[in-house]
């Protein structure tokens, strides 16, 4: 592709970049995206994916919006009670014209989720449950698929780079889910979200347009009250029950999740 007068006023900052250069915002440009979940998480990697020229970037929510959610949900401003993925869609639209966006108003299961992410290059995870968060490891990985997570807590938050075959899955950390989803009913420092996002969006654009190193095999922990950054290094578990050396899960079955 070539890049058209206003694509090269309005990415004048990445293509001035040496390490990016106009054949890095081209890659972008020709990316597809999913981002499953448009809420406190998916806001700002919403926000910061249109803003860098993602091509198609395809939004997955069957929420609408609340007020409780405005505290934190930043792009639905002015749209209470509507669907949050229309939301979602109308912002990225009066943000950058060059984004293509596919909204799907419905809740990812095990009987969606391989059809729904197999024309994607990567995903990104900012869903609110285990169950989705499970659903989704399990499927890119037996999809080879990259998958860039994100995870929050009242004042606390992790992003991982999840590339399978090349580093640990989220189960080789934690092999099974919880049984109770007590962070959705915790709260949450409304800024958090922002800077735990905003990370995942950095490691998005960085694995496409090829730069830098990611976060494979490491788990950024974030304390916003100690305002403290940990790395934590991950290995692949040779006995996890998705990427192990006998794994358990060979594909998609709702009795998992």
């Amino acid at each position: 592709m070539k890049l058209t007068s206003d694509q090269k006023e309005r990415y004048a900052k990445h293509i001035m970049m040496k390490s990016m250069g106009e054949d890095g915002q081209k890659l972008l440009l020709e990316s597809r995206v999913l981002c499953v979940g448009s809420g406190g998480l998916g806001s700002p990697v919403i926000q910061y994916l249109a803003a860098a020229g993602i091509g198609t970037l395809g939004i997955i929510d069957d929420d609408v919006v609340e007020m409780s959610n405005l505290q934190r949900q930043v792009i639905h401003a002015g749209n209470l009670g509507r669907s949050k993925v229309e939301s979602a869609k109308e912002y990225v639209e009066s943000l950058n014209p060059d984004v293509t966006v596919l909204a799907y108003d419905l809740r990812l299961s095990p009987d969606n989720v391989e059809e729904l992410i197999v024309d994607y290059d990567v995903v990104v995870d900012c869903s609110d449950n285990f169950a989705t968060r499970y659903l989704l490891n399990d499927v890119c990985v037996l999809q080879n698929k990259p998958l860039f997570h994100g995870s929050i807590f009242m004042f606390e938050g992790q992003v991982m780079t999840i590339l399978p075959h090349e580093g640990p899955c989220y189960r080789c950390i934690f092999s099974s889910s919880p049984s109770t989803d007590a962070a959705r009913s915790a709260g949450v420092m409304g800024i958090l979200p922002g800077v735990i996002g905003t990370m995942q969006a950095t490691e998005v654009v960085k694995y496409i347009s090829r730069l830098g190193k990611s976060l494979v095999g490491r788990m950024i922990y974030y304390d916003a009250l100690g305002m403290r950054f940990d790395e934590i290094k991950v290995n692949k578990n040779p006995k996890c029950p998705v990427c192990g050396e006998n794994p358990k899960i060979t594909s998609i079955d709702a009795e998992n999740y």
